[in-house]
């Protein structure tokens, strides 16, 4: 892989990519994997280093034959992700329309626990919330036991306030799609989903030669697996600032959908693959068909 066919891929991306169904990483293929990419040893080890340090790796053994283990801190961390992946699939699909209400959470938190509040107000802001004023963020989707729970950790469940309107009017403007526009800044999202699809397109492109072509077995599963973290961070970047707002509330039409379709795509060549490798791949594969059949099971439902 060329320097200019590479895309950005932070090191903390690469090693969680790569954990396997069983929890474990072999460091032997995350080094190869990393030299793909255009990292170096030193990255890779500091970066394991770091993450066991926060107690979300073990590594036993050294060098290229270690294995690091997951802990069941990384794993509990990564679970509220999928429910997000699934909800924005579910969405694409028609399957999850927007009732119409906005979820507002409203926090009064003093100046001594500023730390949590801090820490509250960035939990409304990855779950998608906008602020409508100080200390008021509104959502279009129910998040109500994720904002409690947090709320509840931090030690300032006291002080939370959840409510659900129909009727939400923002200096006189209360239409839904002018609201979201007002509030959230979908140009941005926007450009950051044609960032998505453009990599997509051109990695799907990638992965079809791959498949097409008589590459040693090795050196494939390599350049397969660089792709995948690559394409995992490129996900990333685009749908973590994302509210994941129902469709009715955005632009049509709206380039998410299209970056995720050939998102999607990707990953059913990178699973077809796994298949038929007798080494086991990244657990995301696995979670990926996991959201994928609940889809289109529920999709088999309505139709019957």
């Amino acid at each position: 892989m060329t320097e200019e066919e590479r895309t950005e891929v932070p090191t903390r991306t690469l090693v969680e990519g790569m954990v396997r169904t069983d929890g474990t990483v072999d460091a032997g293929e995350l080094y190869a994997v990393a030299g793909e990419l255009g990292m170096t040893d030193q990255q890779v080890r500091l970066c394991i280093k770091r993450m066991a340090a926060e107690g979300l790796l073990v590594q036993e053994g050294r060098g290229r034959r270690a294995v690091l283990r997951e802990t069941d801190r990384a794993r509990r961390a990564a679970e509220p992700e999928a429910g997000f992946v699934r909800h924005m699939y579910a969405q694409d699909a028609g399957l999850a329309p927007w009732d119409g209400r906005w979820h507002l959470a409203a926090f009064a938190v003093p100046e001594s626990a500023r730390t949590a509040r801090d820490a509250l107000r960035e939990t409304l802001v990855r779950l998608g919330g906008a602020a409508v004023q100080g200390g008021v963020y509104a959502s279009a989707n129910a998040w109500e036991p994720l904002v409690e729970a947090e709320a509840e950790r931090l030690g300032v469940g006291d002080r939370l306030t959840l409510l659900t309107t129909t009727d939400l009017r923002i200096g006189g403007e209360e239409d839904p799609a002018a609201l979201a526009r007002r509030l959230w800044p979908l140009d941005e999202l926007a450009e950051g989903h044609r960032r998505l699809a453009a990599l997509a397109a051109d990695r799907l492109a990638r992965l079809t030669r791959l498949a097409d072509g008589a590459a040693d077995a090795g050196a494939a599963r390599v350049e397969r697996l660089a792709v995948a973290v690559e394409l995992a961070a490129g996900f990333t970047r685009a749908t973590e600032p994302d509210p994941l707002l129902p469709p009715e509330l955005l632009p049509r039409p709206w380039p998410g959908a299209e970056a995720r379709a050939l998102t999607a795509d990707c990953w059913r060549l990178l699973r077809r693959a796994e298949q038929r490798d007798p080494d086991p791949g990244p657990r995301f594969f696995h979670r990926y068909d996991e959201v994928m059949a609940e889809i289109t099971g529920e999709r088999s439902r309505l139709r019957s």
